[in-house]
Parts: structure tokens; sequence; C-alpha cells
């Protein structure tokens, strides 16, 4: 008789050569997490021009979603420190899977995929301990939990592959927290975010430090281009009036190079940027602010900065062409680098737009 693990793969397997496509769940050009006006949650496709592709009920609130890069599959994430992460068909909105973070451990509400999408990646944080932790789960055998490896710090939050490549550029925030404290910070004092480049395989090939006189600003999000540049977004932990620069660039085998805002843009942020992506050309990056109704879109050359205001402004990510920006208030913007409302839905997108 085939045991339980050998018919959940056996369905898994069945799923991936049913030859479903992103064009079967709607052909979405991005996906976020969302709350609907009655205070439930959901996972929403949009099309490049804001309208709906699918709506998958949540549980609870999400934080950020992984894309399959060729199946209709999303991991959609709860927010830190949650321990859940589901495994949505987003062609008939079914569960595939529910993964659970191992005992003594929590999710940090990213995850991404291999380049082949046979694995997931996970960032996690070892409870006891405070270490960065990467769990691999591998989808062919019904989301198994395969194995682990050392993030490379404290506080892993966001992690990516870098396109065209199978490596990963993980956020080590720097920040240790506990369960049983919400979401207190409990090492304020002490920590020390990094940037984290490891192989597929958890081997660390490099890694870039926040320097010592800014060491509360917190790695929180990332972006990638293709030749392998990483734009870095920061959370300052600190007096919110002495807040550093909260962009950074990263081109390998040195330090991280900040982009010089002005201290007007620098108080305008109030010290919280809430997501970062490449335009799709790669020529600009795009900054968000929740707190401040900023979007700070830069050009990588020239460092010369534009801003944007919208309230509650924060998931952002590349689109067809230049940005695409989502607000807690519906609305679903085209950037260039000045904001086009493309369609408004009775939702608040939370803090992720992922592209498709």
């Amino acid at each position: 008789m085939p045991t339980r693990r050998a018919v959940v793969a056996g369905l898994a397997a069945s799923a991936s050569m049913s030859g479903a496509t992103w064009a079967d769940a709607g052909a979405p050009s991005h996906v976020s997490a969302a709350m609907d006006g009655d205070g439930s949650f959901a996972l929403y496709g949009l099309h490049a021009d804001g309208a709906r592709a699918f709506r998958v009920a949540l549980p609870s609130r999400g934080h950020a979603a992984a894309v399959h890069p060729s199946a209709p599959e999303a991991v959609a994430f709860a927010r830190r420190p949650g321990t859940f992460a589901l495994v949505l068909d987003c062609v008939d909105g079914a569960v595939i899977h529910a993964l659970r973070a191992p005992a003594g451990r929590h999710f940090y509400g990213h995850g991404a995929f291999s380049a082949d999408g046979d694995q997931l990646f996970t960032t996690e944080n070892e409870i006891e301990t405070g270490a960065g932790r990467v769990g691999v789960w591998a989808r062919g055998e019904g989301y198994r939990r395969a194995g682990e490896f050392n993030s490379g710090g404290t506080g892993p939050h966001e992690l990516l592959r870098i396109p065209g490549t199978q490596r990963l550029a993980i956020a080590n925030g720097g920040i240790r927290t506990h369960p049983d404290q919400g979401r207190a910070k409990l090492n304020l004092d002490t920590m020390r975010p990094n940037l984290t480049i490891a192989t597929e395989a958890g081997e660390i090939l490099d890694q870039a430090t926040v320097p010592e006189d800014i060491h509360q600003n917190s790695l929180r999000h990332l972006a990638a281009r293709a030749d392998g540049l990483v734009a870095c977004a920061f959370q300052w932990q600190g007096d919110v009036y002495d807040a550093p620069s909260l962009l950074a660039f990263y081109r390998g085998g040195g330090d991280l190079a900040f982009a010089a805002f002005d201290d007007a843009l620098l108080r305008g942020l109030v010290g919280y940027a809430g997501s970062v992506a490449f335009s799709a050309s790669g020529q600009h990056v795009a900054l968000t602010s929740p707190r401040g109704g900023l979007l700070v879109s830069v050009e990588v050359d020239t460092g010369e900065a534009q801003v944007a205001r919208q309230t509650d402004i924060c998931g952002v990510a590349r689109g067809a062409p230049g940005l695409v920006a989502t607000d807690g208030q519906g609305n679903v913007h085209h950037v260039a680098p000045h904001l086009t409302r493309l369609a408004t839905h009775p939702v608040a997108f939370d803090n992720h737009l992922i592209a498709v």
C-alpha cells in the first residue's frame, strides 16, 4: 500500500503536470495580499491595467507571496511572527498545501522559489537562539520540508532569487524577536543587519554589513536586476530625526553604497521604507514609505530622485513599462515616476506587490 507521503507527492506531481499556466489564472501581472471591506483577508491577482484577475481567501492577514515561475501557484505568507504559509492554486482558489513552520520557528512573511521552481525558500526565526534560518521545501514532494541553512544573520526578512541565477539575496534585518513578546524588538543596542548572498544550497558567497555608526538601520526589503545589482530598503530603529538614507545599492565584493537623499526627503520618509523595486528597464528603482506617504523614484546611474505623494503607498513592483504601485486605499498606480491611477478596489492592499 502506498504511504501517505507517496500519495501527496503523486498528487503534487499530477498537478504540476496538468499543463496549467498563469494564463489559466487570468494572466495576472501581479499579486498582493489585501483586507476586504468586511475585514476578511485575501490574495488578489491583478492585471496590468489594475483590474482584478482573481481573489483567493486567506484565513488571516497576509504579508507577501512567492509566485511559481511557471505554474499558477502562489505561496501566501502570514505576517510576522506567523507560523503558516498557504500554497494556493490561483486557477480555482484551492489550498494545495498548508506549510507550518517547524517547532521553535516562525516565518518572517517572505519566500522565493528556486530557478527551476522545484524548491521554495522561506525566511525563519529560530526562536530559542535568535538565529536566522532559511527553510527549504520540496514542491515535487508535496512541499515536504527538505532542509534548512543559515541565513547569515539575525532576523532575515525578505529573500529573493537574483534573476537568471541560482543565487539568493537575503535581507538580515538584525533584529531579534520572540513571539511571546509579540513584535517587540529585543536587541536594538547590538543589532548588526547585513545583506547575505548565498547559493540555493546554502553556501554563503558574499556579505555586506551595515556600517557600525548606523547599525540600527534594519535591512528589510530587496530588489535585484539581471546584472546582479541589488537594491536594499531599510527601516531605521533610532530617533527618526537622525535617520540616515533608507536606500542602498550593492554590486558585490564591497560595501553598501547608500543613496544621497537630502534632509527634507529623509524627514519625509519618517525612517521607514516599506518596499523597493527596479523598473522594467532597470534604470530606475522605486522606494516607498507608507508612513510618509511617499514614493521615491531614483535614477540608478545619476542618483537623481523624484518624489510622488500618495497616502499609505507601499507595494511596488516592476511593470510593463516602468513600475506599478498599490496603497492601503485600494488604488493601483502606474509609476513613471509620477503616479497615474489605473484602478481602485474596495480593499486595503497590504505591504507588498509581487510581479508574476
